[in-house]
């Protein structure tokens, strides 16, 4: 059970080290095909020499495959001319078609076939002879058949070699590709949710804290001459205070990783009513206007509903002035959800918020996200006004 592991591992290290690999093979060839044979050679100083250096080229046939088949060539043709008779060496010939083939450009592979065929002529031409009278098969026939054979057997092998190269290297590019693809969908992701994020907590604590001023305001005044309704200030802060610890902690859970505890549901278009209700309990004088039927809307486009219109009367509590009137307006229409939050207040005469224009830019990007449009601006006569249309269907 234990050795598979490590024969992974020693494959493993030897395909991240191919040139040492080679050596090592070529070291065992030049033993076997050229020093153990060498006694049996009738001239064995030149056929010593000559196979030495037609199979050291071996180490290269990965690394230089083309300078390789190149020297071993050259070896040959020295061979050729000068040795009585074949060497054992000569098989390294087979080795490097086959590394021609596998690892070589495709015009070099071509050519180490062609070379291949020339040379299995080339061995019979000029070790064997032709003899019309043999009985048999001829010897040049023979030998040059059985050469041929072989170079076309070690060439296809190498070229299946080449095939399986590609296609592994094809699979390992579609796999960086595809980590590639899947790195950016978790950025785009990740930047997606903070934006999200960000908007939530910019409705939520802006809300709230719009809130919380304007009843400590009313508060601060009231005490002096109405203990009962600085009371009731008190009140309402501590309610919005606790409202807005509650949706900071379920906005705040989706960053956490445990996964095993629920949150209270997101707020929707029936929840518009108690907001209206909260913020007319601030002080605001604020009116609800419904239009139509409701229709069914996805939880999204109810959420962004329920924020640009928070977001809407925050603005008027920061911004609208004092004895300031709004007007929320929801209108089920048959294709979209309209909604106008509108009053008649300093508008946009009213000093600068000090946010970097995040709760305007929070709003168009929620309605964008939807399918919706938004439009924001001065009112004629005075005031503000934000308009908004959610379709039922966003199509994306």
């Amino acid at each position: 059970m234990e050795q598979t592991p490590i024969l992974e591992r020693l494959g493993a290290g030897l395909r991240a080290h191919p040139f040492a690999v080679d050596v090592a093979t070529t070291g065992a060839a030049v033993l076997v095909l050229v020093l153990l044979p060498a006694p049996s050679y009738t001239d064995k100083a030149e056929s010593l020499v000559l196979g030495l250096l037609f199979v050291v080229p071996l180490a290269w046939r990965r690394r230089a495959p083309v300078p390789a088949a190149a020297a071993m060539v050259l070896v040959g043709l020295l061979q050729v001319a000068t040795l009585p008779s074949v060497v054992l060496a000569d098989v390294a010939a087979l080795v490097m078609v086959y590394s021609l083939a596998a690892y070589a450009p495709r015009w070099a592979a071509r050519g180490g076939l062609g070379v291949g065929l020339v040379g299995a002529f080339l061995i019979g031409a000029r070790w064997y002879s032709y003899d019309a009278s043999y009985g048999g098969a001829d010897p040049l026939v023979m030998a040059v058949a059985a050469a041929a054979i072989a170079v076309v057997a070690a060439w296809a092998l190498g070229d299946l070699r080449r095939a399986r190269l590609l296609r592994v290297s094809a699979l390992e590019e579609r796999a960086r590709l595809l980590e590639l693809e899947r790195d950016q969908e978790m950025r785009l992701a990740a930047t997606a949710e903070r934006a999200r994020i960000a908007r939530e907590l910019h409705d939520v604590v802006a809300h709230s804290l719009s809130v919380v001023i304007a009843q400590a305001d009313g508060g601060l005044y009231a005490g002096r001459t109405d203990p009962d309704q600085a009371t009731g200030a008190l009140e309402q802060i501590a309610a919005t205070g606790r409202q807005a610890l509650t949706d900071m902690r379920s906005l705040l859970g989706v960053l956490r990783q445990d996964g095993g505890q629920e949150y209270a549901p997101q707020p929707d278009v029936a929840a518009i009513k108690g907001l209206v209700g909260d913020v007319r309990a601030s002080g605001l004088d604020v009116d609800l206007i419904e239009e139509g039927p409701p229709q069914p809307l996805p939880a999204g486009p109810q959420l962004a509903a329920y924020r640009i219109v928070q977001e809407s009367l925050t603005n008027v509590l920061k911004h609208a002035g004092p004895a300031s009137r709004a007007w929320v307006r929801l209108q089920w229409r048959a294709d979209a959800l309209e909604l106008s939050v509108l009053d008649d207040g300093r508008g946009a005469a009213a000093a600068p918020s000090d946010g970097a224009g995040q709760g305007l830019r929070g709003m168009v990007e929620r309605a964008a996200l939807h399918g919706g449009r938004l439009q924001a601006g001065p009112r004629h006569g005075g005031g503000f006004g934000v308009q908004v249309v959610l379709p039922y269907r966003s199509g994306r």
